[in-house]
């Protein structure tokens, strides 16, 4: 599991003007929370900030993140960023204990190529992009890695089918689809279906405009037969 150091530096004012004052100055606002201690509003350099989320793990780095001289061993739980740029604008770390189990999301790989998904014009089709584990801070994986090269028109993977290191737990339900296997429409399909369709509303239209013209005719028949009535 990665772990790096990020310093953070406390006394910032809270609100919306002080925290876009900080954000021009190359820092993000933030707040410490967990472990019974009370929420300590914080604010870290942003370049640090990118240098200590660089490694594989991610968001999912164990931050030795040091306050004013003292270290608090923490992880990201919620990060908020700007609806338009996407930049982080705020970030939540929470303190943890390393030989207790948290709960997080790690990313799913795919590798291999399905030669029989291939050939037989099927698509790999990946439900679950990440998965929610338990496990120690310090045993959290980067990734699990899934090859689909075994896989078949057929193949459903599941939760229970992932490979996961020792000491880590997947919270879903094991029969949680992973990965599925769909089909995908071919050009010649798709012109065939397009030319049916359109023949179809075709043969409705002038069903519809016969049944209009009968009408009309049947109409005029009856008003003849009053007019000489009269």
């Amino acid at each position: 599991m990665t772990e790096t150091i990020l310093n953070a530096t406390t006394g910032r004012a809270t609100g919306s003007s002080s925290s876009r004052r900080l954000r021009s100055e190359g820092r993000i606002p933030g707040v410490v929370y967990g472990m019974g201690m009370d929420p300590m509003s914080v604010s870290v350099d942003r370049r640090e900030l990118r240098g200590a989320l660089s490694g594989s793990a991610g968001l999912n780095t164990i931050l030795d993140l040091t306050v004013d001289g003292t270290m608090y061993p923490s992880i990201i739980k919620d990060v908020q960023r700007h609806p338009v740029r996407l930049n982080i604008e705020h970030l939540d770390f929470i303190q943890v204990d390393l030989n207790a189990e948290i709960v997080v999301n790690v990313p799913i790989h795919l590798t291999g190529e399905a030669k029989d998904v291939n050939d037989n014009n099927g698509l790999i089709d990946q439900i679950m992009a990440v998965l929610e584990v338990s496990t120690t801070p310090r045993n959290i994986p980067d990734e699990i890695v899934f090859d689909v090269s075994a896989m078949t028109m057929d193949s459903t993977i599941t939760v229970e089918e992932l490979t996961l290191p020792s000491g880590v737990t997947a919270t879903a339900e094991p029969d949680s689809a992973v990965i599925t296997v769909s089909i995908m429409r071919t050009p010649v399909l798709d012109e065939e279906a397009a030319e049916a369709e359109a023949a179809a509303l075709e043969a409705a239209e002038s069903e519809e405009g016969g049944e209009g013209d009968a009408g009309g005719g049947a109409e005029g028949g009856a008003e003849s037969s009053d007019d000489s009535g009269e």
